[in-house]
């Protein structure tokens, strides 16, 4: 067989494939294998740190290209060069001399289309693409599942679409970032804002979605409107009820009462009651984004967090593959899922009967699972040291994957749903109520507050058809109310979701099936971008628009760059790229000619619009404090530092983001900038390491530590 090179995504990920082997030994970038049961003689396993080839920058085509000018675009390369950034060329480099001595490869980066288009990118710049490569294709990386899928190791040509339509996906996302967003910048400036502006084919129209619900918000006019309640007094008890219509003017629902003759109190009776058993069944086992939804509406975290929570619990093989978008698992998974039930309740102190030993389609559905499963417990069932081993966020996404997973052989939960009608004088009231009957899965669950409206459902007292009641009506007025600020957790469905919205039915059928904009993996990832480029901000949950987000979104407005459709066009060719009927080069030649027409229509587009004002209050908005310098500019955020508005003048003052390893927050600066010292700031490290608070003071233009009472 000769030497067998395993191509791991990351360091994790190649330590968990050798803890698979019998005997392994550590070298500076790479592991060797020796194990009988799988190689004939020793193989070698080696990672990247995810890309560890990148596209190259624009300058690196052209120096030209390497400036911000109109006249230089568009940027569209004959063709496109990859290099390795300076910090992973050394692991490049270990990686490059071990594919030229293999004589075969096993590409065993994550199980998906990003995953195979790191390891081919490597495999190619390294100049090994002509060997024989084979795949590993898991899930999970627990020692079990590694060892399956090392004896069950699929032919490698087989992935090779895959490769290409991610890498035409990854170069057009870069021509159109390289070439719209100088676009934008350099036009927008023209018009008075001092700002860089990053355009993307998902983050563009994320933002766009969420500026369109805040316009909502803005321009919602409240509008009054009226209701018909009553209290209706039966024997057992007083409960309350309403009239089905609802009313734009007080006046209509006084002539109704004046037309049925109805007064204060009046005799009525119950026209209709029906009682009815009702069940739910547990909630579908979890992708990626609904975990990220759940989180984000119990605990807060930021979809962000969640994944890479979940990553690290799936590193310490306690969850199965993070990055999916799948609610399914196969016959397989529910096998042993079944087997350690009993140690999983043991784990999470939970005790229930087993309701549904057998598989379910709702959960269990092999023609639903494409590259992963949902996420779920793998079969290491953690001890009680491994769970105190755990920080309290990873403690409440695993037991939230563990309770969510293990419910679906819980029994239904069941309740009882009685809906009345009382009639007085031919105005009907309605009411309903409901009386928990058993439990079930939602026993698991006792630790989550319900739905304020669920809370406050009403219990109805017990009554008959036909029972008299003394009803006394009432008028309710109240206003319309506007749409609610999206969540972050709301985000990431809202991303899923987007089709929805959307008239042209190709389009709308194409979303629905890729599930939105953005992927599992990156969704997270976009809202970050989106809050790092100072575009939304998050206010107690909430998301909001900044000034620089709504320049954007007026400055994009009708233009497909704002649109999920655009997503859309992409995929339907993307798909028939990766399942080989349709080529790179063709799809490129098409984003080739949208970018041109951008760059054509653009500069008139921007100036029939009006953002004036909008810029003035986003510069005002930038502005953190007089500078202690020149006393004539402001401090404001540069990007990667604080600095003079006045640089131009010549100004050179400057402020860090980042000191002794702290964020200084923007609140902290203008304390520092207006009171000349800081709050007190926890956390700085010190070069040996070692952590420490401290207040930051400004003397003579520069930053130094105070540390107080030292006592």
């Amino acid at each position: 067989m000769g030497l067998v090179l395993i191509l791991a995504e990351k360091p994790s990920q190649a330590r968990a494939y050798a803890d698979a082997f019998q005997k392994t030994a550590k070298k500076d970038g790479y592991i060797v294998v020796t194990d009988h049961r799988y190689f004939q003689d020793h193989a070698i396993i080696t990672w990247g740190f995810g890309h560890l080839v990148e596209l190259v920058k624009p300058g690196d085509y052209k120096k030209e290209w390497g400036k911000w000018r109109l006249d230089n675009l568009p940027i569209l390369p004959d063709h496109f060069k990859f290099d390795v950034p300076r910090d992973k060329k050394k692991q490049f480099n270990i990686v490059k001399n071990l594919l030229n001595q293999a004589d075969e490869i096993i590409v065993a980066t994550d199980a998906d289309r990003e995953g195979e288009n790191i390891a081919r990118s490597i495999i190619r710049h390294a100049g090994a693409e002509h060997k024989p490569t084979k795949r590993l294709w898991i899930n999970s990386l627990e020692v079990a599942e590694i060892q399956k899928g090392f004896k069950n190791l699929k032919p490698g040509h087989q992935y090779l679409s895959i490769y290409e339509e991610a890498q035409s996906r990854q170069i057009a996302d870069w021509l159109v970032g390289m070439n719209a967003s100088p676009l934008y910048s350099l036009l927008l400036q023209k018009k008075g804002i001092s700002a860089a502006f990053s355009i993307g084919r998902v983050q563009t129209p994320t933002l766009y979605m969420i500026y369109t619900r805040q316009q909502e918000i803005n321009n919602f006019k409240p509008e009054p409107f009226f209701e018909l309640y009553a209290d209706v007094n039966v024997q057992n008890g007083v409960f309350k009820a309403r009239y089905k219509e609802r009313f734009t003017k007080k006046e209509d629902v006084q002539a109704l009462l004046v037309k049925h003759g109805l007064q204060e109190q009046e005799n009525g009776h119950i026209t209709k009651l029906t009682k009815e058993l009702k069940q739910t069944k547990s909630p579908k086992l979890h992708s990626l984004s609904t975990l990220q939804s759940k989180a984000n509406k119990r605990w807060k975290y930021s979809p962000s967090s969640v994944l890479q929570t979940v990553q690290r619990l799936y590193e310490k093989k306690l969850l199965t593959y993070p990055r999916t978008d799948a609610n399914y698992i196969t016959n397989s998974e529910f096998a042993y899922l079944k087997g350690h039930l009993s140690a999983y309740q043991s784990v999470a102190n939970v005790s229930f009967e087993v309701a549904y030993p057998a598989a379910r389609k709702r959960y269990v559905d092999s023609s639903k699972v494409q590259e992963h499963y949902a996420i779920i417990p793998t079969k290491t069932v953690p001890s009680q040291k491994t769970l105190a081993g755990l920080n309290a966020k990873e403690k409440n996404i695993y037991f939230e994957v563990l309770l969510n997973t293990i419910a679906m052989f819980a029994p239904d939960y069941q309740y009882e749903e009685t809906n009345v009608e009382a009639d007085v004088k031919g105005i009907v009231f309605q009411a309903s109520g409901k009386i928990e009957k058993v439990k079930g899965w939602k026993s698991l669950f006792l630790h989550e507050h319900e739905d304020k409206e669920k809370e406050q459902e009403p219990k109805l007292p017990a009554m008959r058809e036909g029972e008299p009641a003394l009803v006394k009506p009432a008028i309710k007025e109240d206003v319309t109310k506007p749409p609610r600020p999206y969540t972050e957790g709301q985000l990431i469905n809202m991303m899923k979701t987007c089709g929805r919205a959307i008239e042209d039915e190709d389009a709308q059928q194409i979303l629905k099936d890729i599930e939105g904009i953005g992927t599992e993996a990156t969704r997270a990832s976009i809202i970050e971008t989106l809050k790092n480029r100072e575009y939304i901000a998050i206010k107690k949950n909430k998301v909001e628009v900044t000034k620089k987000g709504e320049i954007l979104c007026q400055s994009v407005e009708g233009n497909l760059l704002s649109k999920p459709e655009m997503t859309a066009q992409w995929e339907k060719f993307l798909r028939l790229i990766g399942e080989g009927k349709k080529t790179k080069e063709v799809f490129l030649k098409n984003i080739n000619k949208f970018i041109c027409h951008l760059i054509e229509q653009t500069p008139s587009q921007l100036a029939s619009i009006s953002i004036e004002h909008n810029i003035e209050e986003a510069q005002n908005e930038k502005m953190i404090g007089a500078c202690p310098s020149c006393k004539k500019g402001y401090i404001v955020d540069k990007g990667k530092f604080y600095g003079c508005s006045g640089y131009q003048n010549g100004c050179r003052f400057t402020l860090p983001k980042l000191f002794l390893g702290k964020k200084i927050s923007k609140t902290n600066l203008k304390k520092l900038l207006s009171a000349q010292k800081t709050n007190l700031i926890k956390g700085f490290k010190s070069k040996s390491g070692k952590t420490f608070n401290a207040y930051l003071q400004l003397k003579d233009g520069k930053i130094e530590m105070d540390f107080g009472n030292k006592n």
